[in-house]
C-alpha cells in the first residue's frame, strides 16, 4: 500500500500555513535605508531650521534672532531678487523644454520606424550624459564676445546685435535660461515620447476617420493622454529652475553684478564666503518651502483621476 503524503494547503504544508512573519521583520529590511535617509536628509533639514533662527558665522558663538533672518530675506532687495531670478528661469527651464518636448516627441513618434528617429533621440538625450560643468564651460565659450554665436550672427549680417551674452545685464539671465532649456529638453522629450508609446493607436485611427488633422490629433488625443508625464516634466524642470546652481556658477558666478544670482548660489556665498550661516539657512528654508508650494499643486493638477 502506498504511503500517504501529509495533507497540504496549496503548495505549503498545513503545519507551516498557519505561521505568520512578524510585522517588525519587514522594518529590519528598510532600517539601513531609513538610517541613511535620517542622517543625510532629515538631520540636515532640522539643523538648517535651527541655524536659521540664529546669527552665526559658523565658528564662534551664535546669537538668537528669531525670525530676523527670514525678515532679511524678504526685505533685503538683493536677497529677494535672487528668488525673482529663479522664478524667471522657470520660463526657460520648464515652459520651453516641455512645449518643445511635446512637439519634438510627437514628430519623432510619427517617424518612429526611421533611422532619423533613433538619431534624434540620441542627440536630444546627449545633454543628460554630459556633465553640467562641462556644458556650462562650453556654452560660456559659445556665448562669449568672440564665440561661435556672435561669429554666426556677424556672418549673416547681424553684427549689430552681437554682444557678450553672459556679460550683458539685459541678456545674462536669458542666456543662462537658454543653457538650462538645452539641458532639460532631451529629458522632457524622452519622458513624453515614452508616454506616447502607451497611447492606443486606435484613437489616432478613429480621429483620422473622422477627418482630424495632425494638429487636432495632437490637441485632442496626445496632450490629454500625457497628463501624468507632463506633470512629471513640469515638476522636475520647475525644481531644477528654483534650485539651479551648477550651470549658473560655471557660466556667470551670479554676474554681471547680481543679474544671474539665484538662491542656491546666494546660499553658497552667504555661508562660505560671507560667513552668514543664519541668513543662508533662512534663505535655504524659504527656497525649500517655495519648491514644495510650487510642486504640490502641479502634482495635484496633473494627477490621473481615471483610477
Amino acid at each position: 500500500m502506498a504511503r500517504r503524503t501529509p495533507k497540504t494547503r496549496g503548495t505549503v504544508p498545513a503545519r507551516a500555513a498557519g505561521l505568520r512573519t512578524p510585522s517588525w521583520v519587514g522594518w529590519l529590511f528598510v532600517a539601513p535605508a531609513l538610517a541613511v535617509y535620517a542622517v543625510f536628509v532629515l538631520r540636515p533639514i532640522v539643523l538648517t531650521f535651527q541655524y536659521s533662527v540664529y546669527r552665526w558665522d559658523g565658528i564662534g558663538s551664535s546669537t538668537w534672532v528669531g525670525l530676523g533672518n527670514y525678515g532679511k530675506v524678504f526685505t533685503d532687495p538683493d536677497l529677494f531678487a535672487t528668488i525673482l531670478n529663479a522664478v524667471k528661469l522657470i520660463v526657460f527651464f520648464s515652459l520651453i523644454p516641455v512645449v518643445l518636448g511635446l512637439v519634438i516627441a510627437s514628430t519623432i513618434r510619427r517617424i518612429a520606424a526611421s533611422r532619423l528617429a533613433l538619431a534624434a533621440r540620441t542627440v536630444l538625450f546627449l545633454p543628460q550624459v554630459i556633465p553640467l560643468v562641462a556644458a556650462g564651460i562650453t556654452w560660456s565659450w559659445l556665448l562669449s564676445s568672440t564665440g561661435l554665436v556672435n561669429q554666426l550672427l556677424s556672418h549673416i549680417g547681424l553684427g549689430g546685435v552681437t554682444r557678450a551674452w553672459l556679460g550683458d545685464f539685459s541678456t545674462a539671465l536669458p542666456a543662462v535660461g537658454v543653457i538650462g532649456a538645452w539641458v532639460l529638453l532631451g529629458l522632457c522629450t524622452i519622458l513624453l515620447l515614452s508616454g506616447m508609446s502607451k497611447i492606443d493607436p486606435a484613437l489616432y485611427e478613429a480621429a483620422r476617420m473622422d477627418g482630424a488633422g495632425p494638429i487636432r490629433e495632437f490637441v485632442s488625443i496626445t496632450v490629454p493622454s500625457l497628463r501624468q508625464e507632463i506633470g512629471v516634466c513640469v515638476t522636475v524642470t520647475v525644481i531644477a529652475a528654483l534650485a539651479s546652481f551648477d550651470i549658473v556658477y560655471v557660466a556667470t558666478q551670479g554676474g554681471p553684478g547680481n543679474a544671474t544670482m539665484v538662491p542656491g548660489l546666494e546660499i553658497y556665498y552667504l555661508a562660505f564666503s560671507e560667513r552668514q550661516v543664519g541668513t543662508a539657512s533662512a534663505l535655504a528654508v524659504v527656497l525649500m518651502v517655495l519648491v514644495i508650494v510650487v510642486a504640490i499643486p502641479i502634482q495635484w493638477l496633473t494627477k490621473d483621476r481615471t483610477s
